[in-house]
Formats: C-alpha cells, sequence, structure tokens
C-alpha cells in the first residue's frame, strides 16, 4: 500500500510540476473511467497521466505518446505505457483481501481537435502486460476520451 501511494505521488507531482506547454484534461470512458492529464514534452511527443477505477479497483497509469501521423486537427499517437493498481478480491474462502498489480504497456490511438472550442476527443487502445502478481494479457482497454484543451 505504502509502495502504491508513493507511485500516485510522484504521478500527480509531475501534472502539479507542468510548465506552460499546451495540456489536456479530461475523462476516458470505457471498461471503466480514468480522469486524464496530457502535456506536451516538446516537439510532438506528449506524456499522459491516467487515474481510474472499474469494478472495486484503482489503477494509476502513465504514458509517454509519439505523434506518428499529425493530419490537420487529426493526430494518429502510439507509445509504451507503465500502470500499478490495487484492487479489492475475496479468496476461496471469500475472505476480503486487497491486490497489487504493475504492468507495462502500449497506448494506441487518434485525437481530434475542434477549431472553434478547446476540445480534445480521443479513442484508443492500450493493450498490457501484467508483470506482478502473476504474467498475462490484457487487450481489452479500448476507451474515449474527452478532454479540455488549455
Amino acid at each position: 500500500m505504502k509502495k502504491f501511494l508513493l507511485v500516485m505521488a510522484a504521478v500527480l507531482g509531475m501534472a502539479v510540476v507542468a510548465a506552460a506547454q499546451p495540456r489536456a484534461i479530461g475523462i476516458r470512458a470505457g471498461y471503466g473511467a480514468e480522469l486524464s492529464y496530457q502535456h506536451t514534452l516538446g516537439g510532438e511527443n506528449f506524456g499522459e497521466i491516467d487515474l481510474g477505477w472499474s469494478a472495486g479497483a484503482i489503477q494509476a497509469g502513465l504514458a509517454y505518446d509519439f505523434l506518428i501521423a499529425p493530419l490537420g486537427p487529426i493526430n494518429f499517437y502510439a507509445g509504451p505505457q507503465a500502470f500499478v493498481g490495487l484492487a479489492s478480491t475475496t479468496d476461496a474462502e471469500g475472505n476480503a483481501k486487497q491486490g497489487l498489480w504493475l504492468g507495462a504497456g502500449a497506448q494506441l490511438g487518434f485525437e481530434y481537435f475542434f477549431d472553434a472550442i478547446p476540445l480534445q476527443l480521443s479513442l484508443d487502445w492500450k493493450p498490457s502486460l501484467l508483470i506482478i502478481p502473476g504474467l498475462g494479457f490484457g487487450w481489452t482497454s479500448i476507451a474515449l476520451g474527452i478532454r479540455y484543451a488549455f
């Protein structure tokens, strides 16, 4: 639990330290829901910090995305991600317990920026490899993002 809180503090600290560069804040909704913050990291690359919850679990993720094909208001992007999470589960006897997980993966998607209003829409997919507590693959993390760009 202490490690999870330390990682959460580091992720949120990075968001607070962000300088005056283009950024966006909003939500991602798919299997669960996430608060999402994007920050330009120089050039056309950007970082994304997500804090999400679904079905008794909470997860924090960090992605570094590269713009693959900027086409006017539409951008295609991809990059690596890492995540850590905590979930409430029950064992075979019905006892409640907390479970910590850690993993890595990718983020692939596209985003659309509106010219007249500071709104960004995105659709992305985050395939992931669970490392702790055991190896596993997740491929169902598709989400729609709605963010205020500033």
